[in-house]
C-alpha cells in the first residue's frame, strides 16, 4: 500500500518529461497489479495544474485531458483516494506540532503527510526530498526503482 506524488504522475503523463519512460513503466505497472495504492485529491488538482500550465511545459495539456488522465487512474480497481476522516483535525494538529517550521509551499505536501498518516500509508513515491522531514513517511524517488 502507497501513495504517488504529484510529480510520478506528471512525469508518467508528459512525454517531454526526462522521465517519462521510466514513470510511465511504473504507473503502468501498478495499475495491473493488485496492490492498492493511492493519491490525494489535491495531487489530483495538482497534477492538473502542473501539466495544463504553459509556463511549465511546451505542449501544455487542456483541462479537461488532464483530467481525463485522473479519471483513467480512479478508475484502476486498485487505486484509491485518501480522504480526510473524523480523526483529521487531531492528527493535523499533532503534525502541525512535530513540524511548526512548515509554512507556505510546505503546506501541499504536509497535507499529503497528514492524510497518509490518518490512512497508516507510510510509504510516498516521490521525487520530492521534502517528504523525509515526516519520519512517518517513507519517501521512495520512483527512479530508484526497476521497471
Amino acid at each position: 500500500m502507497f501513495v504517488v506524488d504529484t510529480n510520478v504522475l506528471v512525469h508518467a503523463a508528459v512525454h517531454e518529461s526526462e522521465y517519462h519512460a521510466h514513470c510511465r513503466e511504473l504507473v503502468s505497472g501498478w495499475r495491473r497489479g493488485d496492490m492498492p495504492w493511492f493519491i490525494t485529491w489535491s495531487v489530483a488538482y495538482e497534477f492538473v495544474r502542473v501539466v495544463s500550465h504553459p509556463k511549465v511545459f511546451r505542449s501544455p495539456v487542456s483541462g479537461p485531458d488532464a483530467w481525463s488522465y485522473i479519471r483513467t487512474l480512479l478508475e484502476t480497481p486498485g487505486v484509491g483516494v485518501l480522504v480526510h476522516t473524523e480523526r483529521h483535525a487531531e492528527i493535523a494538529r499533532d503534525v502541525w506540532n512535530e513540524h511548526p517550521e512548515l509554512r507556505g509551499s510546505d503546506v501541499h505536501d504536509l497535507h499529503i503527510a497528514i492524510l497518509m498518516r490518518e490512512h497508516g500509508v507510510r510509504r510516498l513515491f516521490t521525487r520530492d526530498k521534502g517528504f523525509g522531514r515526516f519520519a512517518f513517511v517513507e519517501s521512495i524517488d520512483p527512479l530508484s526503482v526497476e521497471v
